[in-house]
């Protein structure tokens, strides 16, 4: 069953193509491309401008969800919080700074004694 969605992914190829092949009407063709979304099929002329700019768009993309592969495992997804989904180690720089920060604010610290100057009571010595 079609959706309007599936709708919208068809139209958006047919148009794409369309808008490319303008540009080169006698460009060589280099197949055809059929996508089939639901019970909705659309073959489409594929001419060689057309594939390498479908092939450089689908390569060029980067989803805004993706955080990279984790630097310990090299095989683990960070999440939005740069933990690896895999091994649960947080990543990078900005990573460890925001889980050291979360973690200062869950535990708090006991101040240390001996201030700048070493003086054992905390002050400043005045």
């Amino acid at each position: 069953m079609s959706t309007p969605h599936s709708a919208d992914v068809l139209a958006a190829f047919r148009d794409f193509v369309a808008r490319l092949d303008e540009l080169d009407p006698q460009a060589p063709m280099a197949g055809e491309l059929t996508v089939g979304l639901g019970d909705a099929t659309e073959r489409l002329p594929l001419r060689l401008p057309v594939a390498r700019a479908l092939t450089e768009a689908l390569r060029g993309y980067h989803d805004p969800r993706e955080r990279g592969n984790c630097a310990h495992c090299a095989g683990g997804r960070l999440d939005d919080d740069f933990v690896c989904r895999s091994c649960g180690i947080v990543n990078g720089l900005f990573g460890q700074t925001i889980a050291r920060f979360v973690t200062d604010g869950q535990t708090p610290r006991q101040p240390e004694l001996g201030g700048p100057r070493g003086i054992s009571d905390g002050t400043l010595g005045d």
